[in-house]
């Protein structure tokens, strides 16, 4: 697994790394026992990830508890979490945040977090509140480093006159590419590292979903769950044009002897400005698979044919 360093001060960490929404059961089809997630989190530690991705709010706190006892006695994975707004999370307040933390830390079971961030932007509270909050998390040693998630240049440059912003989680994919012409490149030269949530696009990029895929009624990608996500990639048209471009690409990952997903990854983790991708699965295989991606070199000509087919 090829590691890369979260911005200018952050941590080395693995260019594939855990995700675990799915893992806390939000809209994602039926729940899987959590022994089945607990063994897929630590077949991608043993397989190479050194950390795991999580938030106050997957599965109301039951994902942070998972991560928690996948990773019980494995001091060499690191565990980024995220404290989310009022109502489904603690608050974007200063005595929020050091209730969300100090709440993280007790349902993971550790002394500290390598990587805290913001989870969504809020309208409510000044983002320097947060951000002076979050700062005072590691100045308290509760936190290793501080990022922000959906955040666009603006807010981070706001935050960068508190305290250096270390990462930034945007949706990314190569199905949904947006801040990667502007936005990735202003963070690398801010030193802010970027890790990518939904790199295989919620399935689409996996292979294994075509045109006559139906969802059930618990799958917010059939729709009507109110995720944003689904009007991206999975609405009418957009799903159908989406599965095409996937059946394009199919042919470079044969070639090169990996996976669609393994290429699907790599290809994020190949781009300006990313350090890594956060993949999910509560399948133990799939896991493994994804993590196999960390050892893929994509060429020049690779990334251009990619470039050509996805237009």
């Amino acid at each position: 697994m090829k590691t890369k360093r979260l911005g200018s001060q952050g941590p080395e960490i693995s260019v594939v790394g855990y995700g675990t929404w799915a893992a806390g059961g939000d809209a994602w089809g039926p729940k899987v026992p959590e022994d089945q997630i607990i063994e897929a989190i630590r077949v991608g530690a043993d397989s190479g990830m050194n950390w795991v991705d999580t938030a106050e709010i997957y599965g109301a706190g039951r994902s942070e508890e998972i991560v928690g006892r996948a990773l019980e006695g494995r001091d060499d994975m690191m565990v980024f979490t995220k404290v989310a707004s009022k109502g489904a999370g603690s608050g974007y307040h200063s005595a929020g945040v050091r209730k969300a933390a100090e709440g993280s830390l007790k349902r993971l079971g550790r002394d500290v977090i390598d990587l805290y961030q913001i989870h969504w932007p809020s309208s409510s509270v000044d983002v320097e509140e947060t951000w002076a909050a979050m700062a005072q998390l590691v100045d308290d040693g509760l936190v290793r480093y501080i990022g922000v998630s959906n955040f666009d240049r603006d807010l981070i440059e706001r935050c960068e006159k508190i305290r250096h912003v270390d990462s930034l989680q945007p949706h990314f994919s190569m199905l949904f590419q947006r801040g990667r012409e502007d936005l990735y490149p202003f963070c690398e030269s801010n030193g802010t590292g970027v890790i990518a949530y939904g790199p295989l696009a919620y399935g689409l990029l996996t292979g294994t979903i075509d045109e006559s895929t139906t969802f059930g009624d618990d799958d917010w990608r059939g729709g009507g769950h109110g995720m944003g996500y689904y009007e991206q990639l999975f609405a009418p048209g957009v799903f159908q044009d989406n599965v095409k471009k996937v059946q394009r690409v199919r042919p470079v990952a044969e070639r090169n002897k990996i996976s669609l997903p393994q290429l699907a990854l790599a290809w994020v983790f190949h781009q300006r400005g990313v350090t890594g991708a956060i993949a999910g699965s509560r399948s133990p295989e799939h896991v493994k698979d994804n993590a196999g991606a960390g050892s893929v070199a994509l060429s020049d000509e690779d990334l251009k044919e990619i470039e050509d087919l996805l237009r």
